[in-house]
């Protein structure tokens, strides 16, 4: 998938993240801050600033360029909406990558987490070659767990205390999608 937007249901546009994103990342961060804050990392209030969206993005960009991420935004009416991000990717014998996303507040319920996963599935099959796409999600996070199945994931185990989130060690479901 080129930098070009790709258009989901809904028109939702979805396309990689570029550094002039960070005033409206940052105001859909803050625009979510409460519908996010129970499946994230607790944020400093840095994090939600302009300022701290630049450094995340250049933080992500510099991943992307070194080929070990690619982060896209979700856009509606030229608005940012929510993210998807294939992190951790490892060439080699293992091909893989991790999947993390959120849509913001207002869209929830409509398909939009669903269709952004299919096609970044097949971006990670088809352009980057990848075999396999994890995720991780709270054990009580049953929308997210409904978008992984309805992708085709499996879940393949619990991780206890996998990941610090809202300020606490939390246990998660562990997923997985073969893409061969």
């Amino acid at each position: 998938m080129t930098a070009d937007a790709t258009t989901l249901p809904g028109s939702i546009h979805l396309r990689l993240l570029q550094d002039s994103d960070a005033g409206q990342l940052s105001a859909a961060y803050q625009r979510n801050r409460d519908h996010l804050a129970p499946w994230e990392p607790a944020r400093s209030e840095e994090f939600f600033t302009p300022a701290g969206q630049r450094a995340v993005i250049g933080s992500k960009l510099a991943m992307h360029a070194a080929g070990q991420e690619v982060p896209w935004v979700l856009l509606a009416g030229g608005r940012i909406v929510g993210a998807i991000t294939l992190t951790g990717i490892v060439r080699g014998p293992f091909l893989s990558a991790n999947l993390g996303y959120w849509v913001d507040k207002e869209f929830n319920g409509r398909g939009i987490g669903s269709a952004a996963v299919a096609c970044v599935l097949a971006a990670a099959r088809d352009d980057l070659g990848l075999h396999r796409v994890q995720a991780a999600t709270l054990t009580r996070n049953h929308p997210s767990r409904k978008v992984l199945g309805s992708a085709g994931f499996e879940e393949i185990g619990l991780a206890p205390s996998y990941l610090k989130i809202a300020g606490s060690w939390q246990d998660h479901v562990l997923f997985q999608r073969l893409l061969e």
